[in-house]
């Protein structure tokens, strides 16, 4: 794969990541994308190119850097899904990205020396006049007032005229950003507490650090923690379970290794697979769950070995 090629895959793959964020909320950087991300680019694909990819041709062709380019068919289904007609179209769109090097005439040294000198004069005394702020939001559980830290915090970027940004908080439940803006807006997700939308007005203010609460999303959580203990009366669980997810409720197991698909549950499966008393039985780890009503009626989740 020459070095022009390499270029014009990697524009594709971010090509293919803005497509991807005017529907849904996904890291920039499509290197780091998994599991709950790779469902987003499945299902878009079905949707708008009748197109599909595998966990597996991701994870090969996008997160691993083979040197080689995928099949033509592919190319073309990636291009066409990024708005263009095919792989051929894209490269002649982004052609001017290489044109033939030629040596600036010698009498043009000097002012563009002269021109970067006073540009890079311009932005340093900029940023020292509109020095930013830093701000941090720390996450604590509603009902017992404590910094949530075993649940993943992630923060969703709302900014005018751009598509979204995902930043994750650390393991205290915390981040911290710098603005020089008057007002900021994210929304926050996690897989055992309910998303909420912030909106604060901060530029300016005294306070530079504020704790939020977020209410637990108590049917994940009691899934969770289903899978994980011993109970006796598996009938009462089965009851319990049944009144949480719809009747239609679409229930997807994921893979993280790279080299299984996704599995597709029913309610009735997904019942017997928490209830069914084995040894085997392994602790499920909620991705996401999405409520009809007050049932759930799209649940993705992981499991993990005890």
């Amino acid at each position: 794969m020459s070095e022009k090629e390499i270029l014009y895959f990697e524009i594709l793959k971010k090509e293919v990541v803005k497509t991807l964020q005017h529907s849904h909320a996904v890291d920039s950087n499509i290197a780091n994308w998994k599991g709950q991300e790779i469902i987003y680019l499945q299902d878009d694909l079905s949707d708008k190119v009748n197109g599909r990819i595998s966990e597996k041709w991701f994870y090969t062709h996008i997160k691993s850097n083979t040197g080689k380019l995928p099949r033509i068919d592919m190319l073309n289904m990636l291009s066409e899904y990024a708005g263009h007609q095919n792989w051929n179209d894209l490269k002649g769109k982004f052609q001017q990205l290489n044109p033939k090097k030629t040596k600036p005439p010698k009498t043009g040294l000097i002012l563009l020396f002269l021109l970067i000198t006073i540009f890079s004069g311009l932005y340093l005394g900029s940023t020292l006049l509109n020095k930013n702020n830093v701000y941090k939001f720390c996450f604590v559980d509603a009902d017992l007032k404590t910094p949530i830290k075993d649940s993943p915090i992630w923060i969703i970027w709302m900014i005018d005229s751009e598509s979204p940004m995902v930043s994750r908080c650390d393991s205290l439940g915390c981040f911290q950003f710098t603005t020089k803006k008057e007002k900021i807006k994210f929304i926050v997700r996690s897989p055992y507490y309910k998303p909420d939308t912030v909106t604060r007005i901060v530029h300016n203010k005294n306070i530079k650090e504020e704790q939020i609460q977020l209410k637990t999303n108590d049917y994940a959580l009691m899934i969770h923690m289903f899978s994980k203990s011993k109970v006796k009366n598996w009938r009462k669980r089965r009851a319990q379970i049944n009144l949480m997810i719809a009747d239609n409720a679409k229930i997807y197991q994921v893979y993280e290794d790279g080299k299984t698909e996704m599995e597709l549950f029913n309610k009735k499966d997904f019942i017997n697979k928490l209830t069914v008393p084995l040894k085997s039985l392994k602790k499920i780890e909620v991705i996401e769950t999405i409520y009809t009503g007050d049932k759930i009626s799209i649940l993705r989740f992981t499991q993990n070995k005890e």
